[in-house]
């Protein structure tokens, strides 16, 4: 894969919670904890025991072990509740790996739509298009559980 065809690599997942966007903002954020399913999606699998999502920019995205071990695995670049993040993202890798990711909230009627946008596949070299397919399943497992949270708000 060139340089050319990853940085056009854009990985895009959508999912209409029936939350308020203040809700469902805050649940993606302060409320990470109760619906990050880290036995499956973290650094340490089922030594993880917690995800920490730090507010503002320049908060970290990280997983803290049962030892108390926290393994980073982003850094939050743009902050507007109740609208908007993008964050850095290498869990388990080094940060000159970093992507991005984007997670709008959008008023949908009485619910909101939430779409993640995740870019910057290039800093993966060789490995950018199994990434990529690793993360499209992924991204759906990890919000289909943001989506049961939601509902059981």
């Amino acid at each position: 894969m060139t340089p050319q065809q990853t940085s056009e690599m854009v990985l895009t997942k959508t999912i209409t919670v029936p939350l308020s966007v203040e809700d469902a903002f805050r649940l993606y954020t302060e409320e990470i904890a109760t619906w990050w399913p880290v036995s499956t999606h973290s650094v340490e699998k089922e030594d993880a025991e917690t995800v920490v999502f730090e507010p503002g920019e320049g908060g970290r995205i990280y997983e803290r072990t049962k030892s108390g071990d926290e393994h980073v695995w982003g850094i939050v670049l743009t902050w507007d509740p109740p609208n908007r993040i993008v964050q850095s993202w290498y869990p388990s890798r080094g940060e000159d790996t970093a992507q991005k990711v984007e997670i709008r909230f959008e008023p949908d009627g009485s619910r909101t739509r939430v779409e993640l946008v995740h870019t910057g596949w290039e800093t993966l070299g060789d490995r950018a298009a199994e990434v990529y397919r690793n993360y499209d399943t992924g991204w759906d497992y990890v919000l289909g559980k943001y989506g049961d949270a939601a509902v059981g708000a």
